[in-house]
């Protein structure tokens, strides 16, 4: 067996962000040296990215690209297996070069994104499959937002401080107001909602949550006479749950989030909100 230590291990995955196995069978090869066992990791990397296909990818992180004008910003999410690649600067580098692509050629949904060309000759499916390579890892590119038009925004949440930001927000005001477009953004990223306003709920969603309601509030027991207004009630109670305009405001729950925007004279047009694995 070669000689190498755990530091020369520890040094090759800072290099490559390869997995700690895949690193000893790299050195153990290249006899301990670490420029040659990164040159091994690479050439046998793009082997092994059939292999991880069918592992999961649950760790990552959500990088945000906003024009220097404000008028559109990019929302990208990038998955990987483990924490240790999430954090890592070629992780991120990876990130933000694929926002930087979307910013600039404007995709029209994911199939056009992976099968664009993020350099010449090289289609962003391909960038990603390098990727797998490199960093030894499965790396997934399953969805993006990018809005233009109105005054965009977003806001990025770290669930722990030596972690890429996990939680992305994209918001887009019909005008601009910097203050607004934060807090809303703060209070998506906290409240998760689903929709913007109701009429984005499709109509079975909604008569679903009615028959449930009426059926829960029968096997209570509650009053036939009292059942429209519990039911109603309930109904209400998903709509604020779901519904971004009708929540109660982060800061200040005794207003909505619509009645927020309304006091700021502005209008949310859209947003979107990516949690890593979610």
């Amino acid at each position: 067996m070669a000689n190498f230590t755990a530091a020369d291990v520890k040094k090759l995955r800072e290099l490559t962000g390869a997995g700690m196995m895949d690193c000893k069978k790299a050195l153990d090869e290249a006899e301990g040296s670490v420029d040659k066992a990164v040159e091994i990791l690479r050439v046998k990397g793009q082997k092994g990215v059939a292999k991880r296909e069918g592992r999961s990818a649950e760790n990552g992180a959500v990088v945000s690209l906003i024009a220097d004008d404000k008028s559109s910003g990019v929302l990208v999410e990038l998955k990987c297996e483990t924490d240790f690649v999430a954090k890592g600067d070629k992780f991120v580098v990876l990130a933000d070069a694929i926002a930087a692509h979307v910013a600039k050629t404007s995709p029209a949904d994911l199939e056009a994104l992976l099968s664009s060309e993020i350099e010449a000759g090289k289609t962003v499916q391909a960038f990603v499959d390098e990727a797998n390579a490199t960093l030894g890892e499965k790396i997934v590119l399953d969805r993006f937002a990018q809005f233009s038009g109105g005054y965009v925004a977003a806001y990025m949440h770290r669930t722990s401080p030596d972690l890429p930001p996990q939680v992305g927000v994209l918001v887009e005001l019909d005008k601009e107001d910097a203050t607004v477009a934060k807090d809303v953004a703060q209070h998506i990223a906290a409240f998760a909602p689903k929709f913007l306003t109701r009429d984005e709920i499709p109509a079975e969603t909604v008569e679903n949550e009615r028959r449930v309601a009426e059926a829960t509030a029968r096997e209570e027991g509650k009053p036939e006479g009292a059942l429209p207004k519990i039911i109603e009630g309930r109904v209400t109670g998903f709509f604020k749950e779901n519904v971004l305009v009708d929540q109660p405001f982060a800061k200040d729950n005794k207003k909505s989030v619509q009645k927020v925007l309304d006091e700021a004279g502005v209008s949310l047009k859209r947003f979107a909100r990516f949690r890593v694995g979610v």
